[in-house]
């Protein structure tokens, strides 16, 4: 039986038909003698969820503040939904949804009032404009609050008043710095929840993160540090770029002889990238990891290579690479720690 993830079928066989939704090319950013941004090269497509990781001081805030035209680029090129953000800042700013890294509403307007005022800001009408902010109250669970006022509300519903803020004209591309940032773990899985309902809706979403594990929800990820973008590619995508493909550990008896690297030899070779390590366990035993194309199709056939030689596997796992594995490895060339 064949095995497959349709998920990842849908999203690649998207956009194989997708347009890009933000294009970026040679963008440099200097404070002074600082480089904050170093010649970026970037595309996000037209429905995907595309999540910008990296550490403070890597280059995101200030990535996406000269993608909103809120901050002018040293130099480079800037195209948002076809506009061109350099020439026409403020139509971008009208297109798209933007929730800054720190709350940015007015303190002293209720809730409800804070909506209504950017509702009017992007001209929506008053029938429109109170059914939306009903809408997006709802979803959020701020309905109760909808008299409080903003500066009186705790930091994890302040994050949400000002991400359904980002959303109460209805962009087609939403950029979010930080959105998590200093909210519980619950909240956390909610946004991304909604995250992923809105990609689903057909929205495009940009998310600045330093959250590893949030970032695995991402359809791609795009690796910055010191301005500068390392790697680009799915979660999975980018986990595999750290050997080149899926790390096997297997555990396999010793036969009749000693046992030999050579005895993991396919009649299909290129389906082992690498042997990383053959080491003895004992008298019978010996522990083998390797680099495989993927772990799934490949382990038949060593299984059935090893046998041919008398050779049993008593374990076969894949040795999972963390994103943060995979972070530290493609910005600083520092390689894991396998399983002992």
């Amino acid at each position: 039986m064949y095995s497959f993830n349709l998920s990842t079928i849908i999203i690649g066989l998207k956009r194989s038909n997708m347009e890009l939704m933000i294009t970026i090319r040679d963008l440099v950013k200097r404070f002074g003698t600082i480089v904050a941004v170093n010649h970026l090269n970037m595309d996000v497509y037209k429905g995907e969820i595309y999540a910008l990781l990296g550490p403070n001081g890597a280059g995101k805030t200030t990535t996406v503040r000269m993608i909103m035209g809120l901050l002018k680029p040293t130099s480079g090129k800037i195209i948002v939904d076809d506009i061109d953000v350099i020439k026409h800042p403020n139509i971008v700013k009208k297109k798209v949804g933007y929730m800054p890294q720190f709350f940015s509403l007015y303190s002293d307007l209720t809730v409800f009032e804070n909506l209504d005022f950017y509702g009017r800001i992007y001209g929506l009408q008053r029938e429109v404009r109170l059914k939306r902010i009903r809408e997006l109250l709802k979803i959020v669970e701020l309905t109760k609050y909808k008299d409080v006022l903003a500066g009186n509300l705790s930091g994890g519903l302040k994050r949400r008043l000002g991400l359904i803020a980002t959303l109460i004209h209805d962009p087609k591309l939403i950029i979010l710095d930080e959105p998590t940032a200093g909210v519980d773990p619950p909240l956390r899985r909610a946004f991304w929840k909604l995250f992923l309902r809105l990609r689903d809706e057909g929205k495009t979403i940009l998310v600045t993160t330093h959250y590893m594990d949030e970032a695995e929800n991402a359809d791609r990820i795009g690796l910055i540090s010191q301005g500068k973008l390392k790697a680009v590619g799915s979660p999975r995508e980018i986990k595999r770029m750290v050997y080149g493909g899926d790390l096997m550990r297997l555990i396999v008896s010793n036969g009749h002889s000693s046992f030999n690297s050579k005895d993991i030899h396919l009649d299909d070779n290129d389906k082992i990238i690498d042997v990383i390590r053959v080491r003895r366990l004992g008298d019978s035993k010996t522990e083998l990891i390797l680099v495989v194309k993927d772990f799934g199709s490949t382990l038949p056939s060593i299984s059935s290579a090893l046998q041919r030689r008398g050779i049993s596997i008593l374990l076969a796992e894949p040795l999972p690479i963390t994103l943060e594995d995979a972070f530290i490895a493609l910005t600083t060339g520092e390689m894991p720690c396998l399983k002992n």
